[in-house]
C-alpha cells in the first residue's frame, strides 16, 4: 500500500479564503486569564471582508477570553480526519446585541445561504441573547495534510 505523504501548501489570501469558505468546522483557540490556551469546537463562516465569524453567547469562555485578550487562532478542519487543514491567526472582536443582529445574519448566510424568514431569525438571535465573534486574519500557515515525511516515500 502506498504511503500518503504530508503536504504543506503555502497560499495567498484569495486561495486561503476560498479554502476557508469551503468548510465550516473548526477549533477556535483563545487565551485564559492564566495564559493557558482554551479550545472551542465551533461552526464558522467567512464574511464579505474575509473575516472569520463565529456565533456564540456572551457568557461563553471564548467570548470572555477575547474581551480580555483579542488574540485568536482558528484551525479549519474538513469533514474527515485526514482532510486538509489550515491555521489562521488574528485579532478578534466580540459584537454584542443589538449590534450583532445584522452580522449574525451575515454569519448565517456565509454558512447556510438564505433563511426562509429573516425576521424570525433576527428575533431568535435576540431571544437567545447571541453575540458574534469576528476574527480579522493577520497571518496563516500552509494548507496542510498529514502523512509521512517525503523522505519515507
Amino acid at each position: 500500500m502506498p504511503r500518503s505523504i504530508a503536504t504543506n501548501d503555502r497560499v495567498e489570501r484569495p486561495e486561503l479564503l476560498d479554502f476557508l469558505r469551503s468548510r465550516h468546522d473548526g477549533i477556535l483557540v483563545t487565551t485564559r486569564r492564566d495564559g493557558s490556551p482554551q479550545l472551542s469546537p465551533v461552526s464558522y463562516g467567512v464574511d464579505e471582508e474575509g473575516r472569520v465569524v463565529v456565533s456564540s453567547y456572551p457568557e461563553r469562555a471564548k467570548a470572555a477570553n477575547l474581551r480580555r485578550n483579542p488574540a485568536a487562532s482558528l484551525m479549519s478542519l474538513g469533514a474527515e480526519f485526514n482532510d486538509p487543514w489550515v491555521q489562521v491567526d488574528g485579532t478578534a472582536e466580540v459584537i454584542e446585541l443589538p449590534d450583532a443582529v445584522e452580522p449574525l445574519v451575515d454569519y448565517f448566510r456565509a454558512i447556510s445561504g438564505e433563511h426562509p424568514d429573516w425576521d424570525e431569525y433576527r428575533e431568535a438571535m435576540v431571544a437567545q441573547g447571541k453575540c458574534l465573534i469576528r476574527v480579522t486574519i493577520e497571518r496563516w500557515g500552509p494548507i496542510a495534510t498529514g502523512g509521512f515525511p517525503a523522505r519515507l516515500a
